[in-house]
């Protein structure tokens, strides 16, 4: 048999880097796997050869995705053709749930095993999603305990191995080393910004943080302000934005971790972000600002309180949350001045120590690797037991698919 072929396919930032990280991992205890499939630029470095990278047309939002499903569906066709022809052992779901939950059931349909991670959130959106995943997936690898539950309720294969995220995000910088590699004062306080990946959000956000920033300037005098993005294909616009805002903020690109170390505060866009910035200790606020029609079929479908990771894992408000109509320059910068006292940051910091714990042990990439790679190895050896009884190689088949990724 030749080597084992995995598909992965991840549609935005933070499945870009979870699928990079399990990418490594599954190259490292399995180095003759063949990857591809769907990725942005962190996958295709981590050894993923890719067939189309979605991170600029990512959208969030139930109208605003209209404007992409055109293209999504023709990659969804696409896709369909091509698994045909790879026959991959297993076909790994990394989040984007508009795109992935449908693929699943094209790939049920195939007899393809399909293994979700980073699965759709049933815990926002309730069990009725949890069933659906649970009739597509072959298995599910479950990040967060209270989602473990939910899945294994609705009749899922679910396994839970802890948030990569202990594992992936550094211990902190040192602050005054982190303030000098970014050229910030050490004598004066900073404060983070991390307006999202999309540039959607950026347009949304990214204002309305800035001019939080010029009326916290009011109560702490001097604050320096340190915008952070992932990936150059937003840096144009962000630049735009920092300029017409008449603001002093650096702009940094790939540095996020140590933009977060070196800082006193940070505002976040709700999301991965958030847990970040929580595990490298930074008091913060969480924001979030869609369109009108989106927010309000969110309110009618979302199942919970609370929306940022800290608080959801933790059952209870970590850090402040500022959603719509709530998220105002001014009731952002109540919301920090609040969190810069220390008696706030230290019960802050206590409180994602708690966090840290129920996020699980170090090691799930490893884990999650070990159970993508017994799933395609199980469905692999199916394979050679049929090419046996067949009384044929599959020889042919394969070559005339490689050209697909190679």
């Amino acid at each position: 048999m030749r080597g084992l072929k995995i598909m992965l396919v991840a549609g935005e930032a933070s499945g870009d880097l979870h699928g990079s990280h399990l990418a490594k991992e599954i190259l490292r205890q399995r180095p003759t796997t063949r990857l591809f499939g769907m990725g942005g630029a962190l996958m295709k470095e981590a050894g993923v050869r890719l067939l189309f990278n979605p991170t600029a047309i990512s959208t969030l939002g139930f109208l605003e995705a209209i404007r992409s499903a055109q293209v999504l569906r023709r990659v969804l066709l696409r896709f369909s053709e091509i698994v045909d022809r790879q026959q991959p052992q297993a076909v790994v779901l990394i989040d984007f749930p508009g795109f992935n939950m449908r693929f699943a059931e094209i790939l049920k349909r195939k007899g393809i095993p399909c293994i979700y991670y980073f699965s759709p959130s049933v815990w926002a959106w309730g069990r009725g999603r949890a069933e659906k995943v649970a009739e597509t997936a072959t298995k599910v690898i479950s990040v967060f305990p209270f989602e473990y539950d939910v899945y294994k309720e609705a009749g899922a294969d679910v396994e839970y191995v802890g948030h990569p995220l202990v594992d992936i995000v550094p211990p902190p910088v040192a602050t005054v080393v982190a303030r000098e590699n970014l050229g910030l004062s050490l004598d004066q306080p900073v404060i983070a910004l991390l307006p999202g990946s999309r540039r959607q959000e950026i347009r949304a956000l990214l204002p309305t943080m800035l001019r939080s920033v010029r009326l916290l300037e009011e109560d702490i005098p001097g604050i320096q302000a340190i915008v952070a993005i992932a990936h150059d294909t937003v840096k144009e616009d962000v630049q735009h934005i920092i300029q017409s805002s008449d603001s002093n903020a650096k702009l940094v690109q790939g540095r996020t971790y140590e933009a977060l170390s070196g800082s006193d505060l940070a505002l976040v866009a709700n999301g991965t972000a958030n847990l970040e910035a929580a595990l490298l200790g930074i008091p913060q606020v969480s924001i979030y600002k869609a369109s009108s029609s989106t927010y309000y079929i969110a309110k009618l479908i979302v199942k919970i309180p609370r929306v940022s990771l800290p608080n959801i894992v933790t059952g209870r408000e970590v850090i402040p949350e500022l959603l719509q109509n709530d998220a105002t320059p001014a009731n952002i910068r109540e919301q920090l001045f609040k969190i810069w006292q220390p008696d706030e940051r230290a019960r802050i910091k206590a409180d994602y120590e708690e966090m840290r714990r129920l996020l699980g042990e170090s090691g799930a990439v490893r884990r999650a690797a070990r159970i993508v790679l017994n799933v395609a190895v199980g469905k692999s050896q199916g394979q050679a037991k049929d090419e046996f009884l067949r009384g044929r190689s599959a020889t042919a088949d394969q070559e005339r698919a490689e050209q697909d990724i190679d």
